[in-house]
């Protein structure tokens, strides 16, 4: 009796295989948030310095320390975005937009307040402008503040954390010490030259070594080519 051989057909198997866009890592510790603080200075600067160029047609010092291109303001706007929007980096871009432009928003306008009652000035004011809040913020830059943190969601931090995480890491810790350093001090140096100066405007005389090196060093005249935008909430 001859037997009978099944034979199975082979089975294609189509692969489903997509290539996709890698999520970025939001894993944090202090070298990370620090080089995102501190690129974030950088890129603050070259974004308002190109905008006022653009805008206004000249050169304007943009700065917000006394020693480098650096602008606190937005390295802790970065910080605070990357921490804030985390949560939304999976979500739509409408989502984010949105947190974007009420953190942003809020945080320009927090900026603003801390700075007037430090130091008795402000170095923007939008009283002139539709829908503003208090002068200290309004929805035209909450827009903006939206648009650069969806492009930085998106764009920006992703390819910021891949290039953090490939600097070696011995390389890295000397230079986030050495850097976290420099930038405390230029900060510390900063408000101590605007506090002395704020004193200055009240008729204060200096009454130690410290003072008299401020005032010495960091002049009037100074610090109004350090801060050109700097306006005197009683002149304002």
């Amino acid at each position: 009796m001859q037997k009978e051989y099944k034979i199975n057909k082979p089975v294609i198997v189509k692969s489903t295989t997509y290539r996709k866009r890698p999520k970025p890592k939001y894993s944090f510790n202090y070298t990370k948030l620090f080089w995102i603080f501190f690129i974030g200075c950088f890129l603050g600067v070259v974004f308002e310095t190109v905008y006022c160029l653009a805008m206004r047609h000249h050169y304007e010092n943009r700065v917000g320390v006394l020693y480098g291109p650096f602008n606190p303001v937005y390295g802790f706007g970065a910080v605070l975005l990357t921490l804030s929007l985390k949560w939304l980096s999976d979500k739509r871009d409408l989502w984010i937009f949105l947190g974007s432009a009420l953190i942003g928003g809020a945080f320009e306008y927090l900026c603003s307040l801390c700075q007037e009652y430090a130091f008795g000035t402000v170095s923007w004011e939008y009283s002139h402008t539709q829908f503003n809040f208090h002068g200290r913020t309004n929805v035209l830059y909450a827009f903006f503040w939206g648009l650069l943190g969806l492009l930085w969601v998106k764009e920006i931090y992703p390819r910021l954390s891949s290039l953090i995480d490939h600097i070696p890491k011995n390389i890295s810790r000397w230079l986030t010490v050495i850097l976290s350093l420099f930038m405390f001090f230029n900060m510390l140096v900063s408000v101590m030259a605007l506090e002395r100066q704020s004193r200055r405007r009240l008729g204060v005389q200096p009454t130690n070594p410290i003072s008299e090196f401020l005032d010495r060093h960091y002049t009037d005249e100074y610090l109004k080519e350090i801060y050109p935008n700097m306006m005197v909430v009683s002149e304002s």
